[in-house]
Parts: C-alpha cells; structure tokens; sequence
C-alpha cells in the first residue's frame, strides 16, 4: 500500500515539471520513471522480479509511454498565414492539382523569373524616378503566368521521369490527378493570359516576348541531351532583362541589356547548380544530366567563376546605364553574399542546397533596391552639377 501511494506521488510530481526555459510542458511518464530506477538497480547488482515483470509490461504494451511534447493549444481563431502553400491549400479541392501544377505553393521560381525583369525596368527609369509601378505589376502578372506554363510543359515531358523520383512522383500529372490533355487545355489558359498581357506592350516588346516561347517549349528537352541544361534555363529565364528595357523605352539598348542579360544567366547558373545538387542522385538513377553531374567536386570553383562573369556584366551595364555610387555598393554586398554563399555551400546536403538556391530572391531584391537608389542618386548628382556650373 506504501508502495502504491508512493508511487502516485511521483506520477502526480512528474506530471508537474517542466523543462526549464521551454515554453511547452514536458510530461515524464511513469514509465521513465521506472527505467531509471531499474538502470539503477542493474549497476547495483539488485534487479528484481517485480522490476523485470514491469518492464515487459511497459515495452509491450500498445500505448508505451515515453517523453512527449504536450500539443500547444489554440483558443479562439487560429493564426491568419499568407503564405502560398496555405493560399493553395485553401482553394476547392478540384483547383488545388492545377495550381500545384503550375507551382502557385512553391513562389521561388516565380520570383527568380521576375527579378531580372524588374532590374530591367528600374534601369531604364528616368533619373530621379523611382520604377513604373503599373510596369511591375504587368511583368509581375506575366511571370506567375509564364512560370506555371513552364513547370505545366516541364511536367508533361517529364511525367514518366517524375514517377521514379520520391520528391515528384505526387505532381499532378505523375500521380495521374491531371491526364495529360487537361494539362494541356491548362496550358492552353495560361498561354492565352499571358498573351493578354504582352499585348499590353509596345509592338517591339510583343515581338521581343514572342521570340521567347521557344526556349520555354524546348528548355525541359536540354535535361536529356546536355550537361547544361542550366545555361538554356538562364537563357529563358532572364528574358525579362531585355523585354523590361523595352517595354518602358520602346527598344533595347544592347550596350545595357546584353551585359544585364549575361549577368543574369551567370545567376541561373550558379543558383541552378546548387539546387541541381540536391537531385543528382535521381538524376544518375533516370538518366537526365545536369550541371551538378558535369562538375560535380569541380562545382566551386566554377560557381566562383560564374559569379566574376556576373559581376563583370552588372558592372558593365551600371556604367553604361549611368549609375551611381548607391548602385555600385550594392555589387559589393552582392558579391559577398554570393562568396559566402558559394564557400559555405555542401553540395552533398540537399537541405544546405535548398537553403542556398532560396537565399538568391533576397540577393536579386537587393540588386533592384540597389538600381533604384542609384536611380535616384542621379537626380541628386545631376543637381549639384547644374549648381556648381551656375555659381560659375
């Protein structure tokens, strides 16, 4: 009788604590209660009967108790979240395979197509001025729509690929909640706003965004024919680095977009070959290429080299584009964020990878905050000049 009261005590004294520091309570059980003391005895040379019939009980039965993290409890509404993947979970069921598809609950790959757009756009902004906004956001609408058309022609090529690869055997059209023809007919829709909104810009601009569709049609082949299928993906997804100087100057001033164009597909390459890193292995097992398979331990040193292309070419375009010293120190940060970056990187760590290839939308938002301060720099520069040659 002792022994039972002295054993409720403990349970309801357990039952009490907590772990120091930590906001959710930790409930000890019985249980490890009675394994520590039976440990205890082992070393003493005195385990008893009783002790061995209880830890069979404990290690056989169906609810075995053990340290446990008590559920934080939510009263009232739960947290409001903005995030994409909750925007995609909240849509009706039969929408959700579609924006899936199009890769509504993954937005990096939209952002990584819209930031060379807008360096683009704020580099061919008047000085002084800040971007067209009313610009941003047609391009901004343009990218959503082109990169889920993308991903939509990825997966139809892909679907057999996709089945044999944990990580994309559940896209839509590989577990067979899309056929092929319904993807299509998505296709068709997105293809056809898209379409609304380059009609949007100037005839230049159409032409220009028209000769990009056939690079988004054959960039999902490159993976089965080159090791750099990485290089085409630069090629298409820094289209918008031409297409956003045109749409607000009427044509391209290739002295600015073509090293902003190299520049950005130097970028593709380095933030590719890292996220390229992660799939290798399912690469090798389903026979496409990569980067990451041609370069392999050799991927360092040829990111270091991508990344003195790239900042050659984004220096090449702020001198010729007219830019100020808030441009300039801006390439400097970039280019210690994309040293860290590539010295810190493992490439044998997919989460490491992953990690790294997201980190590039805060480097190509701070490139942009950089070309529009420099921007704005020009109106100040511009003044003093115009006073100094008054008091002249």
């Amino acid at each position: 009788m002792l022994t039972a009261k002295l054993t409720g005590q403990l349970t309801l004294n357990a039952l009490r604590r907590t772990h120091h520091g930590a906001c959710h309570p930790c409930i000890y059980t019985l249980s490890n209660y009675n394994l520590h003391k039976e440990r205890q005895r082992t070393r003493d040379g005195l385990l008893s009967d009783s002790s061995v019939l209880r830890r069979g009980f404990y290690s056989q039965s169906a609810i075995r108790p053990s340290v446990r993290l008590r559920e934080p409890q939510h009263y009232g509404r739960r947290p409001f979240s903005l995030s994409a993947a909750t925007i995609v979970n909240a849509a009706p069921s039969p929408v959700q395979p579609y924006l899936r598809l199009m890769r509504l609950d993954k937005p990096i790959g939209t952002w990584l197509l819209y930031l060379p757009c807008t360096w683009s756009i704020a580099l061919a902004s008047d000085p002084g001025c800040l971007p067209h906004l009313g610009m941003l956001t047609l391009f901004g609408a343009g990218a959503l729509l082109m990169r889920g058309a993308g991903c939509t022609i990825n997966d139809m090529w892909d679907k057999d690929f996709d089945k044999k690869v944990a990580r994309t055997a559940t896209r839509p059209i590989a577990s067979g909640e899309i056929s092929r023809m319904q993807a299509l007919v998505f296709l068709g829709g997105q293809l056809s706003l898209a379409l609304g909104v380059l009609l949007c810009l100037n005839y230049y601009s159409i032409a220009l965004g028209a000769a990009s569709l056939s690079l988004v049609v054959t960039y999902p082949l490159m993976k089965r024919i080159t090791y750099w299928p990485q290089f085409v993906l630069g090629l298409t997804f820094n289209w918008g680095a031409l297409l956003g100087w045109s749409a607000v100057k009427g044509c391209c001033d290739w002295s600015v977009c073509l090293p902003l164009y190299f520049s950005g597909v130097m970028w593709t390459l380095i933030y590719d070959t890292i996220y390229a890193h992660q799939d290798k292995e399912d690469d090798v097992k389903v026979g496409v290429k990569s980067t990451a398979l041609r370069l392999q331990e050799q991927t360092k040193p040829w990111l270091s080299g991508f990344t003195v292309a790239m900042m050659s070419g984004l220096v090449a375009a702020g001198v010729n584009a007219e830019q100020t010293l808030p441009y300039y120190a801006v390439l400097s940060t970039v280019a210690i964020h994309l040293t860290h970056q590539i010295y810190t990187l493992d490439i044998n760590k997919p989460e490491d990878c992953w990690k790294k290839f997201v980190s590039n939308r805060n480097l190509g938002l701070l490139l942009f905050l950089g070309i529009v301060a420099g921007n704005l720099w020009k109106e100040r520069r511009e003044t003093l000049l115009q006073n100094e040659e008054s008091q002249r």
